[in-house]
């Protein structure tokens, strides 16, 4: 069970890990190049989508990704990324599809529309105004975004992520020190036990040494006056 644990703490914190580093990444991206008309990540711009009238390909909250193209090679049917000459939105970022290639003041332009409503837009997009031709989108990312970059979305995602690894981690490291301690003292205890064993031995070795010094000392003493007989016959 104790093993069954630790290995489930391991998976969860590599999830933990994995969702972490995806949401920083995310976040890095998408603050340096979401919205952002001049950035782009080889080549790819992604938008918010901020209304329905292209529901059917995309919707609002939806990101679009579209890529840098060269405008004289569009036509009719692509959709394309392109900032508004319309007065009432003068400079906005639109994504819509060409209903037909045109000129507009003598230069090479495409009437555009939303699918949703069928209507061509008011005015028509010169080339120079497409920012891309759209490629995929990710469905409500723009929603989790706008989320992300508020203070509620900032400790849910990025912060508390991060705080429960550090916890993780602060709870393994004194695991592995509490561990460390017990085996380290497991050790100092087998150290005392083999020295108190080798005392024991020493002290044995002593008691076994006077106990031969004494036999040695006794057999003397009785050898000592049958040499004093034996001189004084020799007399």
């Amino acid at each position: 069970m104790k093993q069954k644990g630790k290995i489930a703490a391991r998976v969860i914190s590599f999830i933990i890990l994995i969702f972490a580093i995806f949401i920083m990444i995310f976040t890095i991206i998408s603050v340096s190049t979401v919205n952002k008309e001049d950035s782009s990540l080889f080549g790819y711009k992604p938008f918010i989508v901020l209304s329905d009238s292209m529901q059917g390909e995309f919707e609002a909250g939806d990101i679009v990704v579209s890529k840098e193209v060269d405008s004289s090679t569009l036509k009719e049917g692509d959709i394309i990324t392109f900032r508004s000459i319309d007065p009432n939105n003068y400079g906005g970022v639109m994504t819509h599809k060409i209903r037909e290639v045109t000129t507009y003041e003598g230069e090479l332009a495409f009437t555009t529309y939303g699918i949703a409503t069928g209507a061509d837009d008011a005015y028509p997009v010169p080339a120079d105004n497409v920012i891309g031709q759209y490629q995929f989108h990710l469905a409500k990312m723009g929603y989790f975004f706008q989320f992300l970059k508020t203070v509620p979305g900032y400790f849910l995602l990025i912060f508390t992520p991060f705080m429960i690894l550090i916890i993780m981690q602060a709870i393994r490291f004194f695991q592995l020190l509490k561990q460390y301690k017990r085996e380290q003292q497991e050790i100092i205890n087998q150290n005392s036990e083999a020295l108190e064993q080798e005392k024991l031995k020493t002290q044995q070795m002593q008691k076994e040494l006077e106990m031969l010094k004494a036999q040695l000392a006794a057999e003397q003493n009785i050898n000592q006056p049958l040499n004093s007989d034996e001189e004084d016959k020799k007399v």
